[in-house]
């Protein structure tokens, strides 16, 4: 059996590269981890080992999205936290008998410079975002070198797209994010309606966004049959909540965050899996869990924020990714008028989950077009060990 070493580059990449590393595993490879951007918390949980320490920056990996994102890399040292993890990997490239690819240009380059074979997951690029993908110098020809012995998309358009593109195959074989979802049983007590709260994992952009969705849950009635469910990592404390909530007018007891004459709201930490599976509708201000949501067949309603990541730009090039059943109500992000709006919005798309069947058809339909059948991470696994001795 090989050994492997994983190089990935955000929250997201780090998800699917642990969820990938345990499946070659299971098929009997020794697996190692480099995340180039984050503390790679997904493959700590997943006990995968780390190639040295690692660091978490308050852009979380997403500096490149503005000029200020990138300014703030510059000031806390990020770029040269990249230089340093590139460096460790070419000291340690020799003890790998393949490099394991998850993300994009980045950890592609990274790749090319071990030297060493390289297989490649490239689960940040989609051509459903301009239907023919654009990918970013140098990207395409280090792909095309023969380093790269194989290359798998998230999606079977963009498989089609890039196998014309770099004239060799590239393949669709499911995305391994999805198979935990897709999987598991929910936990979660039975209720008539449901509203999964996906506020972003990446603090301080976390707490912002909590702030903005309080404030349209605010707007929302009372209502014995609905139910609000927040999925909130373990990063932010009950005392830290507390705080945040006090701020927009509600308080936290045993769990619950309450104001009156608003739904409950019912805080569920590390609970992604069972709040996206329990949930009649997603609200959304995330990435990799959005994609999760439409992969379940939920729709999903769109509250831009201030970023670093889930800006408005953000949230429209996430509608082109997951398609028309991720909606976002009209107005500049975190104003009066989009608040009002999303409010409305949600309750219209609420009453619509249960009854509107176009729509359910609809979210069948873009689940297995954009996001594909489970399984996607043992499959990729078993393709991965054919090119091993």
């Amino acid at each position: 059996m090989g050994t492997i070493l994983l190089l990935s580059n955000g929250h997201g990449e780090d998800l699917s590269g642990a969820l990938l590393g345990q499946a070659l595993i299971d098929c009997g490879h020794t697996v190692t981890a480099l995340p180039l951007a984050g503390l790679g918390g997904p493959y700590q949980q997943a006990g995968i080992t780390l190639l040295g320490s690692s660091h978490e920056f308050s852009t979380g990996g997403l500096g490149y999205t503005s000029l200020r994102g990138r300014l703030t890399e510059l000031v806390q040292g990020q770029i040269l936290y990249l230089l340093r993890r590139l460096l460790r990997l070419l000291l340690s490239r020799k003890r790998f008998d393949l490099i394991l690819v998850v993300g994009d240009v980045i950890p592609v380059i990274a790749g090319w410079l071990s030297r060493r074979p390289v297989a490649t997951y490239l689960v940040a690029y989609s051509s459903h975002y301009e239907g023919k993908l654009r990918l970013p110098w140098p990207c395409a020809a280090l792909l095309r070198s023969h380093r790269f012995l194989k290359i798998f998309s998230r999606d079977q358009l963009t498989a089609d797209d890039l196998s014309q593109q770099l004239k060799r195959p590239v393949n669709f074989l499911g995305n391994p994010f999805m198979d935990p979802v897709l999987t598991a049983t929910p936990a979660l007590p039975a209720a008539a309606q449901r509203i999964g709260l996906l506020p972003g994992s990446r603090r301080p952009e976390l707490d912002a966004n909590l702030g903005l969705m309080l404030q349209l849950l605010t707007r929302l009635p009372q209502r014995k049959d609905l139910s609000l469910d927040l999925a909130l990592v373990a990063s932010l404390r009950d005392e830290e909540l507390a705080v945040l909530a006090k701020r927009a007018g509600w308080t936290l007891h045993a769990g619950v965050l309450l104001q009156e004459g608003a739904p409950a709201i019912h805080v569920h930490r590390n609970g992604f899996q069972a709040v996206l599976q329990s949930s009649d509708l997603v609200l959304g201000m995330a990435g990799t869990a959005v994609e999760q949501a439409v992969g379940l067949c939920r729709p999903v309603l769109q509250l831009p924020g201030g970023g670093p990541q889930f800006t408005a730009a953000f949230a429209e090039a996430q509608r082109r990714l997951l398609g028309p059943t991720v909606f976002c109500a009209p107005g500049e992000a975190s104003s009066m008028e989009n608040l009002e709006a999303s409010a409305a919005l949600c309750l219209d798309l609420l009453h619509r989950s249960r009854w509107d069947e176009e729509l359910k058809r609809c979210c069948r339909k873009e689940a297995q077009r954009r996001l594909g059948d489970r399984g996607g991470g043992l499959r990729m696994a078993k393709a991965i060990s054919g090119l091993l001795p």
